[in-house]
């Protein structure tokens, strides 16, 4: 992998990874979950996207999975489960210099909340008690489990050799739309509640959640509104 690449452990079914591969020559998503690996490199061939490199591996597994160097190294919503601390500092050696971590994730705690365009919201805590009915109170991640997160990434970044990061935010769109099709497939694509997670009984869990939706919006459109997006940003500087 050349320095003008880009890694992102914990890549999940890749939405990250294929949204940002334009950018880079060259891109590595790291995963522990084949299955979910399996439905990314599926996702980018569908694109044509031919420049990512897929590895089954945790980011535990770092520097020796994906030796890089890397200009950026990513974590879409998935850093919290990982050793924190350990896993910055193995990121920080596989970054050139002038590298960045980025830790990319919705903040609803605190953001604005802007005004109803009309239509319902994503009954999103109706469907998560349908999640937990099949698989579960246990939030899974890939095949694994999912760690909660009770503090700030800010405070573990700060006592790493990256120090003091910055946050910023991109205003989530105030007026997004999405059909009842829009709404189960975003939950699918989750590696948290991931087709392969509910066997031969993901098409009855599909069904409920049309139920569900139907009776909430009889049109099917759903207000989406997930929150700012917020970027932890850590550099390193030598």
């Amino acid at each position: 992998m050349g320095a003008a690449g880009s890694s992102m452990p914990g890549c999940g079914p890749g939405v990250l990874t294929i949204r940002l591969a334009h950018r880079f020559e060259a891109v590595v998503g790291l995963d522990p979950d084949a299955a979910i690996l399996a439905e990314g490199r599926e996702a980018a061939h569908e694109r044509s996207i031919a420049n990512v490199r897929w590895v089954q591996a945790v980011a535990e597994d770092l520097p020796g999975a994906a030796p890089g160097p890397y200009r950026l190294v990513t974590f879409g919503q998935s850093f919290h489960w990982t050793d924190e601390a350990r896993v910055a500092e193995a990121v920080y050696d596989i970054l050139q210099v002038g590298g960045a971590l980025a830790l990319i994730f919705h903040t609803v705690d605190g953001r604005p909340v802007p005004p109803n365009p009309g239509p319902p919201p994503i009954p999103h805590d109706e469907i998560k008690t349908l999640v937990k009915k099949y698989l579960g109170s246990t939030r899974r991640a890939g095949q694994g489990v999912a760690r909660v997160q009770t503090h700030r990434f800010e405070d573990v970044l700060r006592r790493t050799r990256f120090g003091a990061p910055r946050s910023v935010f991109a205003p989530g769109i105030p007026d997004l739309l999405r059909d009842s099709e829009s709404v189960l497939s975003g939950y699918l694509s989750m590696s948290s509640s991931a087709p392969h997670l509910f066997g031969d009984r993901v098409e009855d869990f599909a069904g409920e959640v049309r139920e569900l939706l139907t009776v909430r919006s009889p049109e099917g459109i759903f207000w989406d509104w997930p929150g700012d997006t917020e970027v932890v940003l850590a550099r390193k500087q030598s």
